[in-house]
């Protein structure tokens, strides 16, 4: 059966990217949306109110994205990158159903399990959070592609709030990470997946756990790189805006989210509650 073709000529290459996590895991991806696209107006939506995502219902992560999405349809973005995998996990089939084709939809999930399937991994560990484990996305993607990957995945629950709660570098996340990293159905993986957009913000501590004994996945340059190919393909790329604006939304006004978001983006960065 051939799926129907995208058209979206009625879009302008003007119009901002919006981008949605559950906090402040979704930044990296913007970072990473910034870097290489330093011209596109960004929308950042981040739910502090409800966060951590991988913690509730799959009813309530299915309304907390479809109600984000619907905000930045409304906001007149021309794609959506939802920057959260347990929103990924959860509610993908419903955002794509509201979508309904009017713009670009991508996520956090689908485009580094098709990466890791076509390069040289055999023993692959995720560690994400109970929601997106729950869903066995992440293996059920690796393995349509390449079938012979052996994918373990693992929850790491605790690492989302520690994050939040601004304990980055710290004896608390060190604790934490060996735990996690050290569960024997890690033991022989060759390459480790970072199955949270939160967790990257802790990738030298993850590293220096492992030394160069593995492999460790990058992301939101994977997902950045997508969006990017998508918006060329369907001339979308904003070429010619030299002050691009960041816009930043949240459901709960947090001193952390504010700490992270003025260091990647500099300090005039526009933050507006918006509870929906």
């Amino acid at each position: 059966m051939k799926t129907k073709k995208q058209d979206f000529s009625h879009l302008s290459a003007k119009q901002p990217i919006g981008i949605f996590d559950s906090g402040v895991g979704g930044l990296t991806v913007a970072k990473e949306i910034k870097r290489l696209l330093p011209q596109e107006n960004l929308i950042y939506f981040g739910d502090t109110k409800h966060l951590p995502y991988g913690e509730k219902s799959r009813e309530a992560i299915v309304g907390y994205s479809t109600k984000i999405t619907q905000f930045l349809l409304e906001k007149n973005c021309k794609a959506i990158v939802i920057a959260c995998n347990s929103a990924t996990a959860n509610a993908l089939k419903e955002v794509l159903e509201l979508v309904n084709d009017k713009v670009p939809v991508i996520d956090v999930i689908n485009p580094v399990a098709e990466k890791v399937s076509y390069e040289i991994h055999n023993n692959v560990g995720v560690i994400a959070t109970k929601a997106t484990v729950n869903s066995g996305l992440y293996k059920k993607s690796i393995r349509k592609h390449n079938k012979f990957i052996k994918v373990d995945e693992l929850a790491t629950p605790l690492l989302v709030p520690a994050i939040e709660e601004g304990f980055r570098n710290h004896p608390i996340t060190h604790s934490i990470i060996y735990n996690y990293l050290s569960n024997n159905k890690l033991k022989n993986i060759e390459t480790l997946i970072l199955g949270c957009t939160h967790y990257p913000l802790l990738i030298n501590e993850i590293k220096q756990y492992y030394g160069n004994r593995v492999r460790v996945i990058d992301s939101p340059s994977i997902v950045a790189n997508q969006l990017k190919m998508i918006l060329e393909k369907n001339n979308l790329l904003n070429e010619n805006n030299l002050k691009p604006k960041y816009h930043f939304y949240l459901s709960d006004l947090t001193k952390n989210f504010e700490k992270i978001s003025k260091k990647f983006f500099g300090k005039t960065i526009d933050l507006e509650l918006k509870v929906l």
